[in-house]
């Protein structure tokens, strides 16, 4: 039983206040990484149609991951000559329209693969970013896996709102997890280096304090004896 006076480590505003700093870090990291990658490697038609590479859609819809279809087409037709008769389409995705005017003729609906790939190498990089974020702002190896699994665990709640489906894809899962083993492992090694470092500099601090006080005292026996 614990006396009334015992100080407590518990510190909600503290633990808050990590929990929304490692997720925000880690999607600032992914909205670094995402929309210049996806500029470079992605098919580019295809990606205006789900509303470009700074759609928050890359980073919030675990769809785009596992390369399934996440915008839906509203089109009306555009009357003319026959030659030119054709269907002006809409994109509707998360709710809003992110793409209009594109025909049929221009794109016929298929995915690009190397984009989930794209995504997926983001989502990976910025874990590897997370492993300084960890080593940083929590510190303790203990507690590198909690954060860990909060910062995936928030994600899911998030993913699911935004798509409106949970994640059924074994590749975002599998990513999910690689991802979280990497910060995990490689964190927590470096904070219990970190911790086994400074716990010998203070036992060699201390044999230093150790030897200067017997030193004193051996100087003032000998004084005395003097």
């Amino acid at each position: 039983m614990s006396s009334k006076g015992a100080p407590s480590n518990w510190d909600p505003i503290l633990l808050i206040s990590q929990i929304v700093s490692m997720q925000c870090l880690h999607y600032l990291t992914l909205a670094v990484l995402t929309p210049p990658l996806l500029a470079v490697f992605a098919e580019p038609v295809s990606l205006s149609w789900v509303g470009g590479a700074a759609n928050i859609g890359m980073l919030m819809d675990w769809r785009e991951m596992a390369g399934r279809p996440t915008a839906m087409a509203r089109g009306s037709s555009v009357q003319g000559d026959d030659r030119w008769r054709s269907y002006t389409q809409w994109a509707w995705s998360g709710g809003e329209r992110v793409a209009h005017g594109w025909s049929v003729d221009r794109w016929d609906g298929s995915i690009d693969p190397i984009r989930g790939w794209v995504i997926a190498a983001c989502w990976i990089a910025a874990c590897g970013a997370d492993i300084y974020y960890l080593y940083t702002l929590i510190r303790r190896p203990r507690l590198i896996l909690d954060f860990s699994l909060t910062l995936v665990f928030n994600h899911l709640v998030l993913t699911t709102y935004y798509s409106a489906a949970l994640p059924t894809s074994l590749f975002f899962w599998a990513i999910l997890l690689v991802g979280a083993l990497i910060s995990v492992v490689a964190a927590e090694q470096l904070c219990v280096k970190r911790e086994m470092s400074e716990g010998l500099n203070v036992t060699a601090v201390q044999e230093e304090a150790e030897e200067l006080i017997a030193d004193e005292l051996e100087l003032g026996s000998m004084r005395r004896r003097d």
